[in-house]
């Protein structure tokens, strides 16, 4: 059983009170979660004591910061199941996309060879392949998903993915809260004889995944969707394609030698880890996966669904209002909501007044949006220190907002 009361004590913002002497009800967990005290303690921390590059100099100062920047590169590792795998930190889930496109697929993929995407995915894993189009003509094929149940069409996946090179695929979208059948599309993508590279921002918070037992070959994610800092994320990689991998970024810490004519690169994951790294952040994150460690992420799931649930439904009973998503076991703790006489802007702006933060405009999920017609949704999104009487105050403004306006 999931004590929220005593995690809500180790996150500070969650203390503000916004206009009017209103508490602060943050429901925009799946653009960026708060972070606990532990982990601003960390990054604070290590300015204030240890401040200093990494893996350059022999002083005290840098041997620390160097030992905390890696332990916490462990600690990744580990959460995510990657003991055979490389663990190579990145700005985020994009830059790691990114890096898969430019390091991997541009250096193994030719004029006319195929990447399969969803039309679930992410701004983040669209535009890095529509860009490689252009540069060397990939061919882009894409999956639809069902409009009632939300969910992924796989007989045009397993027909998708023949002769293809690369699969691109979310495991959790932002916007619906779906879970793809990741076991079964990584299984079928590699029977076809292509890769597959998973987004796996949304379900970080709430599923330790298993990078190694997937079985995929690339999985992105970023710290700050899971209680750790933003600016920071990985690329998950296995063996096999990372020794298939060139570096597209140059500068220092990546080498091995440098001469007037040619460069010789590191064999680890340094090599595609171009200059000063992000320390602070990733000793932040290593701190965030310490505090996660002492909750049961099972809990935290069923936790965060129970009150997406409790939600969607509420939300359904107002007339004028529509529901996107199903809230399925194993689905993210996301409700993408709008009603057909208010925009959506103007009902989180209202909803902001009273207090309750949550997200509105496309999702960075434009594609997907125009399968609905539509522009925009409103989307509240939950974590383990969201309680039910949050969820009950917010869908009870939301109702009186929309009796009173629409």
């Amino acid at each position: 059983m999931l004590d929220v009361n005593a995690a809500r004590k180790d996150f500070p913002i969650l203390k503000r009170e916004m206009a009017g002497g209103r508490p602060l009800v943050y429901l925009d967990n799946s653009a960026t979660t708060q972070k606990p005290q532990q982990v601003i303690d960390a990054m604070s921390s290590y300015y204030r004591t240890s401040n200093s590059n990494v893996h350059r100099s022999a002083h005290t100062l840098a041997e620390e910061a160097t030992i905390g920047f890696e332990e916490s590169r462990e600690k990744i590792r580990n959460w995510f199941g990657a003991g055979e795998s490389r663990v190579v930190f990145t700005s985020g889930t994009t830059e790691a996309i990114n890096l898969v496109a430019q390091s991997w697929a541009k250096v193994n993929l030719n004029e006319g060879d195929v990447v399969v995407l969803t039309e679930m995915e992410h701004h983040a894993d669209i535009v890095p392949w529509q860009m490689l189009t252009s540069e060397i003509g990939v061919e882009l094929r894409w999956v639809p998903f069902d409009l009632e149940t939300f969910e992924l069409d796989m007989g045009a996946y397993e027909v998708a993915v023949q002769g293809a090179s690369l699969v691109g695929a979310v495991h959790t979208s932002n916007v619906l809260g779906v879970r793809n059948p990741v076991e079964q599309m990584v299984e079928l993508a590699h029977q076809a004889g292509a890769k597959v590279l998973i987004d796996a921002a949304q379900a970080a918070p709430h599923d330790r995944i298993g990078f190694d037992s997937l079985g995929a070959d690339f999985l992105a994610l970023s710290a700050h969707k899971m209680g750790g800092p933003t600016g920071i994320g990985v690329l998950l990689i296995n063996e096999v394609a990372f020794q298939q991998m060139q570096p597209f970024m140059g500068g220092g810490d990546m080498i091995r030698e440098v001469h007037f004519d040619y460069s010789t690169y590191q064999e680890n994951e340094h090599r595609f880890e171009a200059g000063t790294p992000r320390i602070a952040e990733a000793i932040g994150w290593g701190a965030a996966i310490d505090w996660l460690a002492k909750w049961n992420v099972e809990s935290i799931h069923e936790h965060g669904l129970e009150l997406a649930r409790f939600t969607a439904d509420s939300l359904r009973s107002i007339p004028g209002m529509r529901v996107f998503g199903r809230q399925a076991d194993g689905d993210g703790a996301v409700v993408s909501f709008l009603h057909d006489t208010m925009h959506a802007n103007d009902l989180a702006v209202m909803l902001d007044a009273q207090g309750f933060a949550v997200r509105t405009g496309h999702h960075c999920a434009q594609p997907l949006l125009r399968r609905f017609d539509i522009a925009a949704t409103n989307r509240a999104s939950f974590w383990l220190y969201n309680t039910l009487e949050e969820a009950s105050a917010f869908v009870e403004a939301t109702r009186d907002i929309c009796q009173r306006y629409s």
